[in-house]
């Protein structure tokens, strides 16, 4: 009778990893058989393969629903301006995006990675969400090159590659960006009132010669948050010059 209150071991088992692993008792029997049907065991195989791929899927899908408790509000500090250099909407830039998102990732066992394939009708970015336990899921966006502003066609084709790596991400990832907290700053201000002076074109072309001399990155992160050097507000121009001086008199 006291056998009956002890359970078999095959019990404690997940009944996942107990099914692979009869799976593979099978193959293996079969594979030392010198008669052994090969279209058996290819169907073996791919069955195998399937049962891999369903838990891959299923261990993806509990990380995400983990995951998607913890992701940030990330903050908009982009600015898409009119020809009047009105803010008309603002956005999340890639920078801010990648550095916060990054350390969840890991932590749930993601990671995140792009793929630019080559494309003569526009500049195409591929989303690759990608977990440790082998499933990943792939989105992808055909833009034109960005060739707003005073962009150059390297710029123009960074610009868009900035702007798919926002919507991938965000498509597969489904984060939440807001506004920038302007601390109460616009409670004030009237409705109609003028919009911020922009530097004037001397000014703009000073800060266009100086990020001539930085590198790719810091002209790709000046481009995603301004679109051009014309769109500075006035009020930030020395903070700008100064921080662009500064990173261009590096060797």
């Amino acid at each position: 009778m006291s056998n009956l209150a002890v359970k078999d071991p095959v019990e404690r088992v997940p009944a996942a990893q107990s099914e692979s692993a009869t799976i593979m008792a099978i193959i293996q029997q079969v594979a030392t058989n010198p008669a052994a049907d090969i279209d058996k065991m290819e169907r073996l195989m791919v069955m195998h393969q399937q049962h891999q791929d369903r838990l891959a899927k299923q261990a993806f899908d509990a990380a995400m629903s983990e995951m998607q408790r913890k992701l940030p509000v990330i903050r908009e500090r982009g600015a898409i301006r009119d020809k009047f250099k009105n803010v008309q909407s603002t956005y999340a830039l890639w920078e801010d995006i990648n550095e916060q998102l990054k350390p969840i990732l890991a932590k749930y066992g993601f990671a995140l990675s792009f793929r630019i394939p080559r494309g003569a009708t526009g500049v195409e970015v591929e989303g690759v969400l990608s977990h440790k336990d082998g499933h990943r899921e792939t989105t992808s966006i055909l833009l034109p090159a960005d060739a707003t502003g005073s962009k150059n066609a390297v710029q123009a084709v960074a610009s868009s590659v900035s702007y798919g790596k926002r919507y991938t991400a965000g498509a597969l990832l489904n984060f939440t960006t807001t506004g920038e907290d302007d601390d109460g700053q616009d409670a004030g201000k009237k409705p109609d009132a003028p919009p911020e002076p922009v530097i004037t074109p001397g000014q703009a072309a000073q800060l266009d010669a100086l990020l001539k001399k930085c590198s790719q990155v810091l002209q790709d992160n000046f481009t995603a948050k301004y679109g051009c050097a014309a769109n500075v507000f006035k009020s930030e121009f020395d903070a700008v010059s100064a921080r662009i001086s500064k990173a261009a008199s590096r060797p």
